[in-house]
């Protein structure tokens, strides 16, 4: 059995309610929960939530949520794993027999029904914890440098100064969209950002991980571009 679980806790605060705020004509959680039900992979979509009007906005748009996520995995520094972890030995003591568990961000409208696929086919394609989406920098992260405390600039690696950017290895980040996972791995809490994972590339332009006002704005720029469901 596989099955995707979506979290969506209620207390955001830089973008309140973003779960279901209205993004492209739909509250933002819905593109999450039709990419899954489109998909035809899962035998259930649970939404792991704390809160009463995300679960009702949920339900609405075809996803279960047969439970109150419990306050204490709820906070502004919940872990996804631990998030994850928990609905799914949830399913095991509920008697589900499980294959694995896809966790979706309710916030991630972009992705597509292939990339899901894509996922899935990796996480069986090897002995892999994890399969899960990333792409690639947009810049040289070892040609980066900040701003310390006296305004002055630093490099991070000093030492690639006079290196050429095609010289460098290809650094990839989290897309933040999706993450396949064993259920053992997901309730034993293992790093996901680790050699047990396989990652799944998403071109640059399909990625924008909403956790700010301009990360939206941005998203809703790209939106009819990227969108085609």
């Amino acid at each position: 059995m596989k099955v995707a679980v979506i979290p969506a806790r209620g207390g955001s605060k830089r973008i309140p309610r973003k779960n279901i705020k209205s993004f492209n004509g739909k509250p933002m959680i819905a593109w999450s929960i039709e990419v899954a039900k489109l998909s035809g992979l899962f035998d259930h979509i649970i939404v792991s939530t704390d809160d009463e009007e995300i679960a009702e906005v949920s339900r609405h748009w075809g996803a279960e949520v047969p439970f109150t996520r419990p306050a204490e995995i709820s906070g502004d520094y919940a872990e996804t794993t631990k998030v994850i972890g928990h609905t799914t030995q949830w399913m095991l003591d509920e008697g589900l027999h499980l294959e694995s568990v896809c966790c979706i961000y309710a916030t991630a409208p972009f992705i597509q029904v292939e990339d899901i696929k894509r996922g899935n086919r990796a996480l069986d394609s090897g002995n892999w914890h994890y399969a899960f989406a990333v792409t690639d920098f947009a810049a040289p992260i070892f040609r980066s440098f900040k701003k310390n405390d006296k305004d002055e600039l630093e490099m991070f690696f000093p030492q690639y100064f006079s290196s050429r950017s095609q010289d460098f290895p290809s650094a990839l980040h989290d897309a933040g969209q999706f993450y396949w996972g064993r259920p053992e791995s997901w309730i034993q809490g293992k790093r996901i950002f680790s050699q047990h994972s396989t990652p799944i590339m998403i071109p640059r332009w399909r990625v924008q991980d909403v956790d700010t006002v301009d990360d939206w704005e941005r998203a809703e720029i790209l939106a009819p571009i990227i969108m085609d469901r």
